[in-house]
Order: C-alpha cells, then structure tokens, then sequence
C-alpha cells in the first residue's frame, strides 16, 4: 500500500483541484454579478431579474450535466467523465470573458454550469473507488476542504479583478488540471471489471424503482439546506441588507468571505469527526438543527457587522457538505455510483431554482423575510426527515452493484 501512496495523493490533487475551479467559478458569478451586468447595460431591478435568472440557467445546466456525465462516468469511465467536464468548463469560462450581450451571457453560464456538473461526483466517485476504504474518508475530505479554497479564493479576488479578468483566470486554471488529469490520474479497478455490462448507468435501476428512488430522492433532500443558504444570504446579500434595514449596504465579497472561511474549516471538520465517530448521519445532523438555528438568527441580524458575522458561524455548519458528498456515493453500488454521485449534488445545486422562484412569488404578498421563513421550514424540515431514513454507510464496502 506504501508504494501506491504518491499515486493516490495524484489522484486525490486531481480530483480536488478540479473541485477548486468548480466552486471558483459557481461563486465568481455572485460576486461579480452586479458589475457584470451593470457593465453590459442592465441596470436597477433588471440587475436583480437577470441575475436570478443566469444564476439559474447555470443551475439548470449543471442539473443536466450531473446526469449527463454521471452516464458518462458508468458507461465509459471515471476518468473520460473528470478530462471531458473540466474541458467544456474551461472552454465556457474563457468564453464568457468576451460576451458583449446579457444573451450570451446567459448561453455561457448555461454550458459552464453543464461542464461544472461533473467535477465533483465523479471526483468522488473514482477517489472512493480506488482508495482502500480506510482512506476513503479522508480522500474525499481533502477533495472538499481544498474544492471549498476555491470559493474563498473566489471572495478574496473576486472583488478586485475586473469581471471579465476573473471569469478568464478561471478558464486558465481549469486547463491547467485538465492537463494534470490527462498526465495522472488511472481508471478505477472496480469500473474496469464491469466495464462494458448492460447495467452500468442504466437508469431504470435508479429511477423504474420505487426504493432506489426514494432513496435518491432523500439524499437530494438532505443537501438542499446547504444551498438554500448559499444561494439566497450569499448571492442576494444585498437585498437582505436592505430589508433587515441595515444602514450600510452589503457586498456579496464581503458576506462571501466569511462564509466560505467556515464552509473550508468546517468541511474539514466534518470528514475528520465523521471518520472518528464511524458515522455520517450524526455529523450531518448535528449540522443541520445547528444550521436552521443560525438560520433563524440571521433573518433577526440588527446590523451589517452582525449579518457577516452570523455568515462564518453559517459556513461551519454548512461543513457537512464534505460527509454529505461522502455518504452519497456510498449509498449506491458501483454501476451507478458515478450516475448518483454526479447527479445529486447538481440536483441539490439545481432545487435553487425552484427555492428562488418561489421566494419571488411570495415575497410581493409576505415580504421578503416571512417568505425566506417559510421556505426554510420546508426546506429543513424534509433534510432533516430524509436523513432519519437513510441507512448509515461509514466503512460500508463499496465493491457492490445494483440489482
């Protein structure tokens, strides 16, 4: 096992490195939103419509992607879904630095999302596959911790290059750990044994059956929350600003970089207690109920110094991401390992659309905090009944298939 150690931590620096950009690129787009848009004409409450909306078009195409390259990754392998995702990616972004119109815009953010969609599933996927599975914890926990720098990376630069620099620098990193994963990274022993089998990514054993689709469901469900917060406190941090009454506006840089300092000290946090404890679920719950208090304290913020402040307490609970990734892959066996472990956290990403329409439908009739209120108790209320159901997986043997 000694002798394949610097070819795991390859593996592992590829796979994260790609999650770097991934979670770059998802939360550049919040911060330079306003001045991108501003800059292309679209001003006043245009500014706010269209960034609900290439917030989603971008969700929508890292939905479909999740599933795209999740097939991909159980019918041609781990490793072409990982090279094939950071190519469009980077292709989109460096794009994206030249648009002259909010349509093209809208069309980038749509392709980057379907490229982005794959970088963190089937990252995990073929690390869990190819790590002995007392390792396994702690490769997907480097996998979120140095994936999650990449948005505080984002909050720390993103407010000082111009848009159109940042957008590019993302482009140019994700050529780089396309590079790196063509030079590196080796196909998964357990999807070479199976590789070219009926079953491997059929999705009617996911979806034509009721349990393994209940369970699919409910894992989805369970990591809602995370971007129920993140998208809605972080990307629209101005406008709670404005209806908590602050007297100084919000910057979403600003919010950002305190969120993100706990999500990366918090995801860390929660592989490694996961990994002591023996337990996904009780890391995960914890989080949750500590997450919805917070939640509930920030809609009471008196002030912008306590709103940011609340934020990095917010991130820290919001760790779980790392254990919640962790136990999705580890939920299926491995002919649609790499479809649910693509494929949920897209959809997780993705119920942003829906969460964020219909705070726009209610927010003219409740406001806009009574509305964020009721959501929420939807919204934690299912995470934290779908994780009572799920089986726990800690040390789970992985070498399995669906039947």
């Amino acid at each position: 096992m000694q002798s394949k150690s610097p070819a795991y931590a390859l593996a592992v620096a590829a796979a994260a490195l790609g999650y770097f950009v991934d979670l770059y690129d998802i939360v550049i787009f919040g911060v330079v939103r306003v001045a991108s848009l501003t800059d292309l004409g679209v001003v006043g409450e245009a500014n706010t419509t269209w960034g609900i909306r290439l917030f989603n078009l971008q969700m929508i195409g890292m939905l479909f992607g999740g599933f795209f390259w999740g097939w991909i990754g159980d019918r041609f392998g781990r490793k072409r879904a990982l090279i094939a995702t950071i190519a469009l990616y980077s292709i989109a972004n460096i794009a994206n630095a030249f648009v002259t119109n909010v349509e093209q815009y809208a069309l980038l953010r749509f392709l980057a999302g379907v490229g982005l969609a794959g970088e963190l599933g089937a990252g995990i996927t073929l690390i869990s596959e190819l790590l002995p599975k007392n390792l396994r914890g702690y490769g997907t926990t480097a996998i979120s911790f140095l994936g999650l720098l990449g948005a505080l990376t984002a909050a720390l630069i993103g407010g000082e290059l111009d848009w159109r620099w940042a957008y590019g620098l993302g482009g140019g990193m994700g050529l780089l750990v396309l590079a790196l994963r063509i030079a590196v990274l080796k196909e998964s022993a357990m999807f070479e044994q199976h590789r070219g089998e009926a079953d491997q990514g059929n999705w009617g054993l996911l979806f034509g059956r009721a349990r393994p689709a209940l369970r699919f469901a409910q894992v989805v469900a369970v990591g809602v929350p995370l971007w129920y917060v993140s998208a809605l406190f972080v990307n629209f941090a101005p406008e709670y600003g404005k209806a908590l009454g602050f007297e100084q506006p919000l910057r979403v840089a600003d919010v950002l970089l305190w969120q993100a300092s706990g999500l990366a000290i918090g995801s860390a946090f929660s592989g490694l207690i996961s990994e002591w404890l023996h337990s996904r679920k009780k890391v995960i719950a914890v989080c949750l109920v500590a997450l919805a208090a917070l939640v509930l304290a920030l809609l009471r913020a008196p002030d912008r110094e306590t709103y940011i402040g609340l934020m990095l307490a917010i991130g820290l609970a919001q760790g779980y991401w790392t254990a919640f990734i962790t136990m999705s892959a580890e939920q299926f066996g491995t002919n649609l390992r790499a479809t649910v472990a693509t494929s949920v956290p897209n959809v997780v990403r993705a119920m942003t659309v829906p969460v964020t329409l219909s705070l726009q439908a209610m927010k003219p009739m409740t406001g806009l905090i009574p509305a964020t209120l009721g959501l929420g108790v939807v919204v934690f209320a299912l995470g934290l009944a779908s994780l009572w159901k799920l089986r726990e997986t800690w040390g789970r043997d992985l070498d399995y298939r669906e039947h």
